[in-house]
């Protein structure tokens, strides 16, 4: 009897917004290519929605990140259970975390794919939530890219998202002064009251630019970015010498045809002394058992708060990715379909 595989293919090429014909539903089969050396089957569970699947939609032509090709499975993080394996370091029934793609079945290769046991206490939803990719982004970006020390003064954009919140709260654990960019009295509460940061500026009701102002007359120590466009520049007139700004994400530009616009001021950089990385998780990936046991320790011990978005259903995934650009979502978004 054949299984079947749900898929969730690349149709056409989004303008702006990813839209429902952007993708195609395929029911295939179950993996019938004989595995090769260093390959496993992933059954996925549970489907992490990140912002820069949608970078990966876009045609090829940056050699720094993939393209989907037309016709593609969407890759994308998710969790699951290991059915076949010609990994020696992986068995049939091992829980993992990795990058995937939407199916059900996937085949992997774990030594490409930042693949991962996941420990006994950790649940499929967890491995791609509070212990999933966007928790280490926000977590190396803010102590390895950020270099933070007690007293810093820090400023995290997209402070109510998965890897800005994160971000935030190590600060805040490391001994700094955090204020947060968060959009609507909601977030901006749940970033005061439950993550314990020291202010917050809603870009929806309030100015950017005075507020930043207000709160660092001594300018900003490490500016924590996911956004992007007049936000990070706002930031970089507001630096303090030596500053560090981290380059998580560029929200902003994620659905717009043209490449959003870059800090404009760059002398302010260079007589400030100051520092612009980007980074990708996965330059700190022999590293993440450390990073997931402070992160484990904080959160059971209640010191992380951690909000989770899970939808329920396979054929929830396009729809919810989509969240990510409405503001519709109020958490990690993932979508589970072991439910």
């Amino acid at each position: 009897m054949t299984t079947i595989n749900r898929q969730w293919r690349l149709a056409r090429r989004p303008s702006g917004i990813a839209k429902r014909e952007d993708f195609e539903y395929v029911e295939a089969s179950y993996p019938t290519t004989p595995l090769q050396d260093g390959e496993v089957v992933v059954n996925n569970y549970a489907f992490l929605c990140a912002p820069t699947i949608r970078n990966w939609m876009d045609p090829p032509g940056n050699s720094l990140y993939p393209s989907i090709n037309l016709g593609q499975v969407i890759m994308g993080p998710a969790s699951g259970v290991v059915v076949e394996s010609r990994h020696p370091d992986f068995s049939p029934g091992d829980r993992v975390a990795t990058i995937s793609s939407w199916q059900d079945y996937a085949v992997i290769r774990p030594d490409q794919s930042m693949t991962r046991v996941l420990p006994d206490d950790h649940g499929f939803i967890e491995a791609v939530g509070v212990f999933g990719l966007n928790s280490l982004t926000g977590y190396f970006g803010i102590r390895e890219v950020g270099a933070i020390q007690s007293g810093d003064r820090v400023l995290v954009s997209g402070a109510a998202g998965s890897a800005g919140s994160v971000a935030a709260q190590v600060a805040k654990l490391g001994g700094c002064n955090v204020v947060g960019i968060a959009g609507g009295p909601e977030k901006c509460r749940w970033l005061l009251e439950d993550c314990g940061l020291d202010a917050i500026i809603d870009y929806k009701s309030e100015d950017i630019r005075t507020r930043i102002s207000e709160l660092f007359p001594d300018g900003i120590n490490v500016f924590f970015d996911n956004v992007g466009g007049e936000i990070l520049q706002a930031a970089v007139d507001n630096m303090a010498e030596f500053g560090r700004i981290v380059l998580c994400g560029q929200i902003t530009g994620y659905n717009d045809n043209a490449a959003p616009e870059g800090p404009r001021n760059m002398m302010r950089l260079i007589y400030g002394g100051i520092r612009m990385q980007g980074f990708l998780v996965g330059h700190f990936a022999d590293r993440f058992d450390n990073a997931l046991r402070d992160l484990t320790e904080w959160e059971r011990s209640g010191r992380l708060a951690h909000r989770e978005d899970v939808r329920s259903g396979f054929a929830a995934i396009p729809g919810a990715f989509n969240s990510l650009f409405d503001g519709s979502n109020t958490g990690t978004l993932i979508v589970n379909i072991d439910a």
